[in-house]
């Protein structure tokens, strides 16, 4: 038989390039009108049947694109694209990332312990001095930030995993992961950033990997929730709490059944 129009080969895509394909339709049909507000994350990853994490990246996937206005603190404002948008659709989450990044480097800071010196202790304090400095803009933190995993990542000398930490870090220079930092990274942050970097560093001094791999996991762990959580910074006590518990139970799932794609035919991949 012969058909009419080719059937052209399924590319399976990235869950919350899925979700945000259906909110960007619902928004096109005025379901959700420009100036309106979307509904609460929670309702909404609740009726997509997924991870919060999963529907933040897919809300600040639009907001890139300019249909979404996220606004910490107050919810999600609908606007109106003005120009033509980046093609992110190659891209993996930002919170998918930093998810790898958690496995990852957990497990290079363990290792590291155990060959550790005073120079390179000395290297990484110089190092955590740079990002302590108050800082014009944010480039000087966040190259501070990259010299520091580098660095503990080079102390193994292998060139894969360098290139491997080098690569997920520099991550960070995608539309999308730019436009969460733009969200969501501010002075508070930083600190947060830096204190959690010397508690990396007093277990990498004491030449301790189990203590240097906790330190790790839960610094990576952290900038996931801060960039996940911060939409609750001025909401009740109890709505933050049930995220937390949402987020560190699926940290390393990624996602969770329920969502089937209207725009793709195919089976949703992990975020």
């Amino acid at each position: 038989m012969v058909l009419l129009m080719p059937i052209q080969p399924v590319e399976a895509r990235r869950l919350y390039l899925q979700i945000a394909d259906q909110v960007r339709a619902l928004i096109a049909t005025g379901e959700f009108p420009p100036g309106g507000r979307l509904p609460a994350e929670r309702e909404l990853a609740k009726r997509f049947g997924v991870s919060r994490p999963t529907l933040r990246e897919a809300l600040i996937a639009l907001e890139v694109e300019g249909y979404v206005d996220v606004r910490p603190g107050s919810g999600i404002v609908v606007t109106t694209p003005k120009s033509a948008v980046p093609d992110g659709s190659g891209d993996e989450g930002p919170l998918e990332i930093l998810r790898a990044r958690i496995l990852i480097e957990g497990e290079i800071a363990a290792e590291a312990a155990a060959i550790m010196k005073p120079k390179d202790i000395a290297a990484l304090e110089q190092i955590l001095a740079a990002m302590k400095g108050e800082a014009p803009d944010e480039a000087v933190h966040v190259e501070a930030d990259r010299q520091f995993h580098r660095y503990i990542a080079a102390k193994l000398a292998n060139k894969a995993l360098l290139r491997i930490v080098t690569g997920l870090f520099d991550k960070r220079d995608t539309p999308l992961a730019r436009q969460f930092a733009t969200d969501f990274d501010n002075a508070k942050t930083w600190t947060a950033v830096l204190a959690e970097h010397r508690r990396i560093v007093s277990a990498l001094a004491a030449r301790d990997p189990e203590q240097a791999r906790k330190a790790m996991r839960d610094h990576l762990r952290k900038s996931h929730n801060r960039w996940a959580r911060d939409l609750f910074r001025n909401s009740g006590v109890a709505e933050a709490q049930e995220f937390r518990s949402s987020t560190d139970a699926n940290l390393f799932a990624g996602t969770v059944t329920g969502v089937e794609s209207t725009t793709t035919g195919s089976n949703a991949s992990s975020d």
